[in-house]
């Protein structure tokens, strides 16, 4: 027979295998109990959106729209579909369609898959994961600065401080008008310094030369207007409200005039979380004020907040400060001798689920040598042993495999079943009254 060719993972979308279990579940754990204590609800939206969906919510001069989006054209109807490769502007699809903020503003979150196509790089991946904050229908700026110490909170108890958090204003529609012909202007007499990129977005999208990495156009951009000096009073005033309630909340934080969104739809606030333990992906988390955005979707002027948390680079900080699971990956694994011994075993390893407890029962038949080795490859922290002595007398064997030299068990212990049972059932109660 012919040798069959292996297919491969497509480049850029990876598996999430069982050894990084426990580093997502710590992160997805940690941010639901923040997002809780904030009061925001979880929505859920498709991958597949219509694709005029992010060209008209991105905008169709970027890069993600250009170059990034996996597009395609379903063969069943002819509808243009993408996956989609942020989810502000599919949340924001989803409160108009049904009408979420007729009676109350929203505080929403969101966590799943987006897709770029862009080359891969450490904690950025075709396939990618964010975890995203909207809210609608909120004016301002409190609750810029609520999303942040929500952020702030999430990164604290995930162990990841200290991150940088640089922000900036954005302003209005017509002072970012001023300042777009301002910078057109500037680079226009700087023509013989600008690159391809920054040429072809000179009239399209000026802002985005901003962001440019090249360090051969680095002193050009320190050199260029700033947005900042063409804030009026209440842009003024926004910034400053928000900066009073960030200084009284203990948050640290530098204006960098050169953050900004190449998108129309921001407005006022626009900032970063940023790290040091990544090289040149430094940004963990990105947020902003999107107050046009719901009305240029097709819905009522409702003002928009919020933020989206990169995964992928979140993770790869917590593994640069060290994290370590402290979970094992089962409690308990119950051995037998095949046989009756195997239903015996079955049937306590149920009960000792309904007590609240994680349980692997060996799966067919193997030495007793064998089915040890197993068991503290497991991690458990105790295995179960039902021999045939122990079935005929309704008894198990209990052997601590992990802990304190002191503790029960250390020694193989035969125990009545029933006593055994209530034993571990006490110790779970005991465990949850103290949570």
């Amino acid at each position: 027979m012919a040798k069959v060719q292996k297919i491969n993972g497509i480049r850029g979308m990876n598996d999430i295998l069982p050894a990084d279990e426990p580093i997502w579940t710590e992160f997805e754990e940690v941010c639901k109990d923040a997002l809780r204590m904030y009061g925001y609800k979880q929505i859920r939206t498709p991958i597949l959106e219509a694709t005029p969906l992010f060209k008209r919510g991105i905008g169709e001069v970027t890069d993600i729209v250009e170059k990034e989006m996996y597009c395609f054209t379903d063969s069943l109807n002819g509808e243009e579909l993408a996956l989609r490769p942020e989810n502000t502007a599919g949340v924001v699809r989803s409160v108009i369609e049904h009408n979420l903020t007729y009676n109350a503003p929203q505080r929403l979150w969101y966590f799943g898959p987006m897709f770029r196509h862009e080359r891969p790089q450490r904690g950025r991946y075709r396939q990618f994961h964010q975890l995203g904050v909207e809210a609608l229908g909120f004016k301002g700026p409190d609750v810029d600065v609520e999303q942040i110490l929500m952020a702030r909170r999430i990164f604290d108890e995930l162990n990841i401080l200290p991150l940088k958090l640089e922000l900036n204003s954005l302003g209005n529609l017509e002072e970012r008008r001023e300042h777009r012909q301002a910078l057109i202007t500037y680079f226009e007499a700087h023509q013989d310094v600008l690159d391809e990129d920054a040429k072809r977005r000179l009239y399209s999208n000026p802002l985005r030369i901003l962001d440019t990495k090249n360090p051969d156009m680095q002193a050009l951009v320190e050199g260029a207007p700033r947005l900042l000096d063409y804030l009026k009073n209440d842009s003024l005033a926004f910034l400053n409200r928000l900066e009073h309630l960030l200084s009284v909340n203990d948050i640290e934080y530098k204006i960098n005039p050169r953050l900004v969104r190449g998108l129309d739809y921001y407005n006022h606030t626009v900032y970063e979380w940023i790290t040091d333990k990544l090289g040149a992906q430094a940004t963990v988390c990105g947020g902003g004020r999107y107050d046009p955005l719901v009305e240029m979707l097709g819905g009522r002027p409702t003002p928009g907040v919020g933020f989206a948390m990169g995964v992928e680079r979140v993770l790869e900080v917590m593994r640069e400060f060290g994290f370590e699971s402290n979970e094992p990956d089962t409690e308990m694994y119950i051995l037998h001798m095949g046989g009756e011994t195997q239903g015996y075993a079955m049937v306590l390893g149920e009960i000792l689920r309904d007590a609240g407890y994680d349980v692997i029962v060996h799966a067919g038949e193997a030495s007793f040598k064998s089915q040890m080795k197993k068991a503290d490859q497991s991690g458990a922290t105790f295995a179960f042993i039902c021999g045939e002595e122990e079935v005929t007398h309704s008894q198990v064997t209990i052997k601590r495999l992990f802990g304190d030299p002191s503790e029960r068990f250390m020694k193989q212990e035969t125990l009545d079943l029933n006593e055994a049972i209530q034993y571990f059932v006490d110790v779970q109660k005991e465990f949850l009254d103290e949570e």
